[in-house]
């Protein structure tokens, strides 16, 4: 039978290794003590649901991460990065678009295409995607 502590604690660990980081960095960006990692990591202690939500976040993980029995690390920060990155491409795109059109209340970058950029062949320009 799988104990959940020495799960946890390795996973922490595991997690905190993959990024780099020390037990005295973890503990500053979860606002707790390195005392109380080492504990956590020797299985000594066992967080509450409220320190498992600091550590996850501080790791950038899914608080459900640190339970799993089989990881990578590695390739989960991985899949967390990749979609936080996709999630910002999208918002920066959105609020650049917003932000030209206001802009262009006057038809200043008529003719130009995405971004205020001249159009590349076969793209449309400002002006014909507002018909």
């Amino acid at each position: 039978m799988t104990n959940i502590r020495d799960v946890l604690a390795s996973n922490l660990k595991k997690f905190r290794q993959a990024r780099g980081w020390t037990q005295s960095f973890l503990a500053e960006k979860a606002e707790t003590s390195t005392n109380y990692i080492g504990m956590l990591e020797n299985t000594v202690k066992f967080p509450s649901s409220e320190m498992i939500q600091k550590l996850s976040f501080a790791l950038g993980i899914d608080p459900t991460d640190l339970f799993l029995r089989e990881i990578d690390p590695l390739s989960t920060m991985k899949n967390y990065q990749k979609a936080a990155l996709e999630d910002i491409y999208e918002l920066l795109g959105r609020l650049i678009n917003e932000k030209i059109q206001v802009l262009d209340m006057d038809g200043a970058l008529a003719g130009m295409g995405p971004y205020g950029l001249p159009p590349k062949d076969g793209e449309s320009s400002v002006k014909d995607r507002k018909r």
